[in-house]
């Protein structure tokens, strides 16, 4: 079943791919060997990619293709996926202030739970 809002949605999810990898529409045109304006109107729903371009940004970008295909899906499971992928674009020294941070957040999440125990 095709939902007239399915263009609009991919163009979301590319740009906010683009976006998390910290890249220009000019770069990402440039890197596919595309126009920026094209990229511009995928972003905006007004171009659907062949399955050529559609594999390039989802492998360039890191894009869970679940994403695309089973929007209706939404799961814990693809939010750490999204978070793994953005983790593989930082260096060592990102990684660790993550750790730490999560860390940090569970040893929160815990005491929490402890003081409404009690």
């Amino acid at each position: 079943m095709v939902h007239n809002d399915e263009p609009c949605r991919f163009g979301n999810i590319v740009k906010s791919a683009r976006e998390n990898s910290r890249m220009t529409v000019e770069e990402l045109a440039e890197k596919l060997d595309l126009t920026d304006r094209y990229i511009y109107k995928i972003e905006s729903g007004e171009k659907h990619p062949s399955f050529k371009v559609l594999y390039q940004l989802v492998r360039t970008l890191s894009i869970n293709p679940d994403s695309i295909f089973y929007p209706e899906t939404p799961s814990k499971e693809l939010g750490i996926e999204d978070l793994v992928r953005m983790l593989q674009s930082c260096d060592e020294e990102y990684i660790d202030v993550v750790k730490a941070t999560v860390k940090a957040l569970i040893e929160i999440s815990e005491r929490n739970k402890t003081a409404t125990h009690n």
